[in-house]
């Protein structure tokens, strides 16, 4: 209590929200988004019950604010991971990182995509925040592809625009299947890998691999 106690307002409320994250994270993935509440999210982090209310205003408000910490971690590990890279480089990069997200934080994974999925209701209060996500996602997946083109690593016969699309509508059906699947993490992989095949050959790009051709 004395640490906390000599912790600035501004670390106290990054720890609070740490621990309200955590929290909601695994209500939503045991209980799903429609019984979390506020309340919940609260006590089950540590603080009084009125606090969550109070931080977030609404469960919309909760959800936009899950939806934006676990983007900006997603967003942080990708910028990371493809840096100096373009083209197959970049794209595979991406989806390595993406399973190791997957393997290291299945949780905030599964809960993110809960939340994303769930936007599709037209009461849902992340909707613009998930559609911003999906488009800067189709954005970095297009300029990674046109830079391996500028640099003579792809040869497209589609528009970058349409693969990238393609790119991100099998993560989210990737993703999906995990959920359905919650303990095959093994087959969540190699549907990642088949994903760098098809990412291959949208590029035409050629492998060392004979497998990755077939």
């Amino acid at each position: 209590m004395a640490e906390t106690q000599r912790m600035t307002q501004s670390e106290r409320t990054d720890l609070s929200d740490q621990r309200m994250l955590d929290a909601a994270v695994r209500l939503i993935v045991e209980r799903g988004p429609e019984k979390t509440t506020l309340k919940d999210v609260g006590e089950l982090a540590g603080y009084s019950r009125g606090l969550a209310g109070y931080r977030f205003g609404s469960k919309a408000g909760l959800f936009e604010f899950i939806v934006r910490a676990i983007g900006e971690r997603w967003l942080k590990d990708l910028t990371r991971v493809t840096a100096g890279l373009a083209g197959i480089d970049a794209i595979c990069a991406a989806t390595d990182q993406h399973m190791r997200f997957c393997r290291e934080a299945p949780d905030r994974v599964r809960a993110f995509y809960m939340l994303w999925f769930d936007s599709v209701s037209p009461s849902s209060g992340v909707k613009q925040v998930v559609a911003g996500i999906h488009d800067r996602r189709r954005k970095d997946v297009a300029q990674w592809i046109r830079a391996g083109v500028a640099a003579g690593e792809a040869h497209i016969t589609m528009e970058e625009d349409a693969i990238a699309g393609q790119f991100g509508a099998s993560i989210v059906g990737i993703v999906y299947h995990w959920l359905q699947h919650v303990d095959d993490l093994d087959e969540v992989a190699a549907l990642h890998d088949n994903l760098k095949r098809t990412m291959r050959m949208a590029l035409g790009v050629a492998t060392d691999n004979p497998e990755d051709e077939q």
